[in-house]
């Protein structure tokens, strides 16, 4: 591994406004205690310290976020002492690091885990780029990043895959190991990054032994930081995370199983949820390339956002967990009852629908992409007379489903593609405002991914969602059961999305192949034959 030529690295007597904190900023709790831990600028580790690797993520024209987090033990607490460390990082045009175009110095301190978020700005737009860190006499690896084009600049392709639920126990990381040799641009993350459930002390699908304190559900800042600790030791993760930059958004398991808004699966007291949701989200942020302005407030954090790639794509990315309205008809599969109509229930809270429909509405960009978690589509369960949902995706709230639709109809939005992540299947759907008539206008197309290794190579939704498919004819491909990821080649005239299939998740380096391609034709929304 190449090394730093750095200058000589700065003694323990540090000044404070000389150091980034490593998140950026800090809330004004967390400042009051950052600075009463002494500062070591030649630490000593027991362990290589980048035992997470680097990340970065969320491009704009002239900037990208670095990440990694110093943990020498990773599953033991992350085996840090708690002091605050000085950690080098330089930007440069090359692989080998010579031509170095930035750096600085970030301070990892305690209250993050030691994470260190670097928002490097000063970037030449649509430009690839390799960072390093560097802590007393240790490199990390070399990642590769890029920047985006500039704004309403012209530009005619970008190559994107988007993934989803990558539970650990239920297998290897086949899907990223074949990920890592596309030939990609970007990587979107739409959730369930880590899953809070105890994890058997075999490892599961894994067979690996693991401490005691992952038997349990992930509760406590400690144990959701254990968790993406784990997540974060495997390889091929690593790999695709340092080839690729990241733009991520969460869904239900990086905090609780089928959470809405203020509310538990299992309906605990409020105070109590949020005191854990504020753990959640700590953790997430510590482990995650994320700008400040997503630093947690307590159980509250920022993750909708917006990029964009010269005059060709804009991504929305949304937050369907923190905002929405508890399920109006119940939990689970249940008759669509009157509150669901109410129009007041909202998956996306008032404050992000507002965000996303006036983005949506200024949008200059060919393709209009929302990335985001639930299935849009309706999938009705019920076969034959009579209707059945799922309250937790988007039928759960078809009045706000329709309010997104209608403005994307009325408005003549451009090109209009959902992302989605969740299911564990995958479903290609035409969005539409009446699911009921199948020769209604198509107003959008949605791509849901299937998941990582989650389900493991079990069958399980096949057989159960299948029968279904025929009473939704909106939905024009499902495959229940099998894990891999979607691979998008994108220019002004055409959308095509590539299903990438690994043969199983029982070992690593499964191979890969495409089950199945889909074309969707500017100016022509939904799947083209």
């Amino acid at each position: 591994m190449k090394r730093f030529h750095f200058e000589r690295l700065l003694s323990t007597k540090v000044e404070r406004r000389r150091f980034l904190i490593g998140a950026g900023t800090v809330t004004a709790t967390m400042f009051a205690t950052v600075w009463t831990h002494k500062v070591v600028a030649q630490p000593r580790f027991s362990a290589y310290p980048f035992s997470l690797g680097v990340a970065s993520g969320d491009p704009l024209q002239d900037s990208v976020v670095l990440w990694t987090r110093l943990a020498p033990d990773p599953l033991n607490g992350g085996g840090m002492p708690q002091v605050n460390v000085p950690v080098q990082w330089q930007v440069a045009l090359d692989e080998n690091m010579r031509k170095v175009v930035r750096r600085g110095t970030v301070m990892a301190v305690p209250e993050l885990a030691h994470s260190v978020h670097v928002d490097v700005g000063g970037l030449e737009p649509d430009c690839w780029y390799w960072y390093q860190f560097k802590v007393g006499k240790q490199v990390s690896p070399i990642g590769r990043t890029r920047t985006a084009p500039a704004i309403n600049s012209w530009f005619n392709q970008l190559k994107f895959a988007f993934v989803t639920c990558q539970k650990w126990e239920d297998g290897y990381y086949s899907a990223y190991h074949r990920l890592a040799e596309e030939d990609l641009d970007l990587v979107f993350h739409l959730g369930d990054y880590i899953y809070e459930y105890g994890i058997p002390s075999t490892g599961g699908v894994r067979n690996v032994s693991l401490p005691e304190q992952f038997s349990e559900e992930t509760k406590t800042l400690e144990q959701y930081r254990l968790r993406y600790a784990l997540y974060k030791t495997d390889p091929d993760l690593q790999k695709a995370h340092a080839l690729f930059p990241f733009v991520v958004t969460w869904d239900d398991h990086e905090v609780d199983n089928d959470y809405t808004n203020n509310i538990s699966e299992n309906n605990d007291p409020v105070e109590d949820f949020l005191n854990r949701r504020a753990a959640a989200y700590q953790a997430y942020y510590e482990h995650q390339p994320l700008r400040r302005f997503s630093l947690p407030r307590g159980s509250d954090m920022r993750l909708f956002r917006r990029l964009t790639f010269g005059n060709l794509a804009e991504f929305s990315v949304l937050d369907t967990r923190q905002y929405r309205s508890d399920h109006p008809c119940g939990d689970g599969e249940t008759p669509r009852c009157s509150a669901a109509v109410d129009p007041s229930k909202t998956m996306l809270g008032k404050q992000q629908e507002h965000w996303l429909l006036k983005g949506l509405h200024r949008s200059q960009a060919r393709w209009n992409i929302l990335a985001q978690q639930v299935l849009m589509a309706e999938l009705d369960h019920k076969i034959g007379a009579g209707e059945v949902f799922w309250n937790d995706s988007w039928d759960g709230y078809p009045i706000a489903r329709n309010r997104i639709l209608s403005q994307i109809a009325t408005q003549k939005i451009s090109n209009p593609v959902v992302i989605t992540g969740d299911w564990h299947s995958t479903f290609v759907n035409d969005l539409k405002l009446d699911f009921k008539n199948p020769n209604s206008p198509t107003i959008a197309t949605e791509f849901v991914t299937p998941s990582l290794t989650s389900n493991g190579d079990a069958i399980v939704y096949g057989p159960y969602y299948g029968p279904m498919i025929p009473e939704n004819p909106h939905i024009k491909f499902f495959d229940g059961d099998r894990r891999g990821y979607f691979r998008v080649n994108l220019n002004h005239e055409r959308w095509q999305t590539d299903l990438r299939v690994v043969e199983t998740v029982s070992r690593a380096d499964a191979p890969v192949y495409t089950l199945a391609s889909f074309i969707v034709e500017n100016g022509r929304p939904g799947i083209q034959a």
